[in-house]
């Protein structure tokens, strides 16, 4: 059973490779910016937090191509600051003036349990607010799950790697790329130029 975990700002930037990994894996984990957006498709208030409603359809369409477990609680708070202080809620909850910025812990069990279960785990993107104290329970809980999964784990892009490096999973992960764009593009099944020659080299 394969996982993908995609996480960031936006549907729009990543909707290509969402799409594409809808059609190839078991689950897909979405977080950030993007799961508000999928709980917006889903029928659920968001408050004010960050969410795209240009790409509501496109999520719903996404949606029927595979599993994505939405979160049941979260992290919210008035403003987006450090010292904002975080207040768990299920999500029928949330207020107009909430913004959620991170998983709540019984999402964060639920997703626990879902990677311990995969065989093959791709992880892009933070869960929340990860920069934040207050908010960085779900990447680290998420990251630490697929360190201790023994199957193969692929991640990629900056944000991914900042916070591999933040809770010292390096040696836990089996393989990184320190390139977000190309490793999206690549998971996306467009060829690039170095792979396509390396390729060439091989065959010939």
């Amino acid at each position: 059973p394969m996982l993908a975990v995609v996480g960031g700002a936006k549907v729009s930037s990543k909707l290509m490779v969402l799409e594409a990994l809808a059609q190839k894996v078991d689950h897909l984990i979405v977080g950030g910016g993007i799961a508000n957006t999928f709980l917006a498709a889903a029928g659920y208030s968001v408050g004010k937090s960050l969410y795209e409603e240009d790409m509501l359809a496109k999520a719903r369409e996404i949606m029927r191509l595979t599993n994505i477990p939405l979160p049941s609680d979260v992290a919210v708070a008035k403003e987006f600051s450090e010292s904002a202080l975080a207040e768990i809620k299920v999500i029928a909850d949330i207020a107009e003036d909430d913004m959620i910025l991170d998983i709540g812990p019984e999402t964060i069990s639920d997703y626990v349990r879902v990677i311990s279960e995969m065989k093959t785990i791709l992880w892009n993107g933070p869960l929340g607010v990860f920069e934040f104290d207050a908010f960085a329970a779900g990447t680290e809980s998420v990251a630490k799950a697929i360190a201790e999964n023994t199957g193969f784990s692929i991640a990629g892009g900056g944000e991914t790697i900042t916070a591999i490096e933040l809770y010292k999973i390096s040696d836990q992960v089996s393989y990184m790329s320190t390139g977000g764009g190309a490793f999206l593009e690549f998971v996306e099944g467009k060829t690039l130029p170095a792979v396509a020659i390396l390729e060439d080299r091989n065959a010939g």
